[in-house]
């Protein structure tokens, strides 16, 4: 089966990272895919750079910072419109082993029921520590995780298996299932919009499945982290804003009647001890940007398109 793919990858003022990433998909062994690459409103150059280093690659440009949700659903649009079969949602500071991508679409299309799958992720510092082994959701806590982030590879990592949701860092979806679940909630800007699309899309009763033969290397954080270390940290305090407002969200709107008790219970607990850290530790933009999120994220909502 020559099954068609879109693989989406956003750049955001990032030419030497997204040309790595690039680069990588270049050499995948794939009969049949397109590499789009959507810039997010870059301001230092790197669209033109990338366009001119990477003419195979069909580019397309936003007129301002959408985001990770509206800049990939540019791509996804795409995708849709020009009939592939599946798309592929790829961070830019990853890398890929020239067959993963075979191995996410032969087990998609021996799989016809599967809606989304992911592959096993490593860290690119070190190669043989875990970033992502599958993800879960406890929603007696309202809590988004991931398996063996920072351990060792393990044989219980290498078992291909059923998950809650899929990290956006590479998330493998069939058209014609995103067709029927819809796109990335743009509201959500950044954080937690995966958990939310896994969910629309087991709802509609796909499996979501992690194949652990297919394998790429993540950096992991580029977009929010600087490179030096201020009174703040190195994480933006909008990545605190975004995360734990999103958060609130994905609670509010999956969490079960019978589980509202616990969850609001730990919920509080968690975000006590997130803003008196920061009050400890003289933070008080990040302590400023947690409150905002936690009040928008009690009295806003998701919106869909």
């Amino acid at each position: 089966m020559n099954s068609s793919v879109a693989i989406i990858v956003l750049n955001w003022n990032s030419f030497d990272v997204t040309n790595d990433c690039l680069h990588s998909l270049a050499g995948l062994n794939h009969p049949s895919y397109k590499v789009i690459l959507v810039d997010n409103a870059s301001a230092d150059g790197s669209a033109d750079q990338l366009a001119a280093a990477h003419p195979q690659v069909i580019c397309l440009r936003s007129s301002a910072n959408l985001g990770f949700t509206g800049g990939n659903n540019i791509g996804l649009r795409y995708a849709l419109q020009n009939g592939f079969t599946y798309s592929l949602i790829l961070n830019n500071d990853t890398l890929a082993e020239p067959d993963f991508l075979a191995k996410l679409t032969a087990y998609m299309d021996a799989h016809q029921e599967a809606g989304a799958v992911q592959p096993r992720i490593f860290y690119q510092h070190n190669r043989q520590l875990l970033w992502n082994g599958g993800s879960y959701y406890n929603r007696f806590l309202g809590w988004s995780y991931t398996l063996g982030e920072a351990r060792h590879t393990h044989p219980k990592y290498a078992i291909r298996k059923e998950v809650d949701w899929i990290t956006g860092c590479a998330f493998l979806v069939r058209n014609s299932v995103l067709q029927q679940s819809g796109l990335f909630a743009d509201k959500f800007f950044l954080y937690n919009e995966d958990v939310d699309l896994s969910f629309r899309i087991r709802k509609l009763g796909y499996p979501l499945v992690y194949e652990p033969e297919a394998v790429i290397y993540h950096i992991a954080g580029m977009s929010t982290k600087s490179k030096t270390k201020s009174k703040e940290g190195y994480v933006h305090p909008l990545a605190h804003y975004y995360n734990q407002r999103n958060r609130l969200w994905i609670i509010k709107q999956y969490t079960p009647w019978y589980c509202v008790p616990s969850v609001v219970l730990f919920n509080f607990g968690y975000l006590v001890m997130v803003l008196g850290y920061f009050t400890v530790r003289g933070r008080f933009q990040k302590l400023k940007a947690v409150t905002r999120a936690i009040k928008d994220g009690i009295f806003d909502s998701i919106q869909y398109p």
